[in-house]
């Protein structure tokens, strides 16, 4: 695949943000304000992330079916989907209707989260998933989701999911499917997780990793998709970022550190997480994730004023990551 000079550039809608700055009865226009405002800056996508219990938030593919209703052309993605929390039937069907609503733009990142906390672990209590299976569940729900949207007839004989004769309709729009992004972590994952996106997966999202351990990851995923007789080159690549853009940087690490504690009640990533700073740091940062493999670049903003950071973006961060990949590719 022929790598493309500068990256795609995606956002995350603020649907946990809307909750945490307004409670239990959210305005949402922000939500759609900065999605319609994305697509019309000509940004690339838009993405929601996901939480049943342990970070509350608004329902991930029912939200994207009603931004799919206010935007046209942008990219409707998951970032990332806790997939083995539902069951893949479901998730089949639910991810089919989003992609034929949308006219084909949908795309699933998706992982296996976390159970660091006792909160996190209670989530996958509560709809019956001990923590502990997360992995193997995500390696068969993976199997069946692609397979239901590709055979008339599905038949599935897991440990963990089991399909007779099943037939689903309707189609997603996109031939083959809603493209899967499986996360990938060099830094704090398992060896399974490389494995089960090399075999299984249509590309790799990363997160919380630096841009060459990021690189590391892709060759490893490349690697058992090569073994496997998959072309390992058609693997999609994104790469998850969490940033604040201000050209004050001690106001900007301090809002983000107030925002990420609030998300998650801690700061565990600490230093993996940002540029916190000036448009040229977070700008220089996604040109190097971009120079490492990633096709893709998702931004969350560390801020309970969203649509201000996304205002930074576009006008002070955008203009140098098309200007800076264009050098560095240039350079090459």
């Amino acid at each position: 695949m022929t790598k493309s000079p500068e990256p795609k550039l995606g956002i995350l809608l603020p649907t946990r943000g809307v909750i945490l700055k307004d409670g239990a009865h959210p305005n949402l226009s922000p939500l759609f304000a900065m999605a319609e405002q994305a697509e019309q800056a000509g940004l690339d996508s838009v993405w929601v992330g996901d939480s049943l219990l342990a970070k509350p938030r608004l329902e991930p593919l029912a939200t994207l079916a009603a931004v799919a209703m206010r935007t046209s052309h942008v990219r409707l993605g998951t970032a990332v989907l806790l997939a083995p929390l539902r069951q893949p039937v479901q998730l089949t069907q639910m991810a089919a209707t989003v992609d034929v609503l949308s006219g084909g733009r949908l795309v699933l990142g998706m992982g296996v989260g976390g159970a660091f906390t006792p909160e996190q672990k209670q989530e996958w209590l509560a709809v019956g998933v001990p923590p502990k299976e997360r992995g193997a569940r995500m390696t068969e729900l993976v199997q069946v989701c692609h397979r239901l949207w590709r055979e008339d007839e599905v038949t599935f004989a897991g440990r963990y999911f089991q399909v007779e004769k099943a037939a689903m309709l309707p189609r997603p729009a996109q031939p083959g499917g809603v493209p899967m992004l499986l996360a990938c972590h060099k830094a704090t994952g398992s060896p399974a997780q490389y494995r089960r996106a090399g075999l299984y997966a249509d590309g790799v999202m990363g997160i919380s990793d630096t841009p060459s351990q990021y690189g590391e990851t892709l060759e490893l995923v490349r690697g058992y998709a090569a073994e496997a007789g998959r072309d390992a080159d058609a693997l999609q690549t994104a790469f998850y970022m969490t940033v604040n853009v201000n050209h004050d940087k001690d106001a900007a690490f301090r809002e983000a550190d107030d925002f990420i504690r609030r998300y998650y009640g801690l700061n565990f990533w600490a230093e993996r997480w940002g540029p916190f700073g000036p448009p040229e740091a977070v700008a220089e940062r996604i040109i190097e994730y971009h120079a490492a493999g990633a096709q893709e670049v998702i931004v969350r903003f560390a801020s309970l004023n969203p649509l201000s950071q996304l205002h930074a973006f576009v006008e002070d961060v955008v203009p140098l990551v098309r200007k800076g990949a264009k050098k560095r590719a240039g350079g090459r």
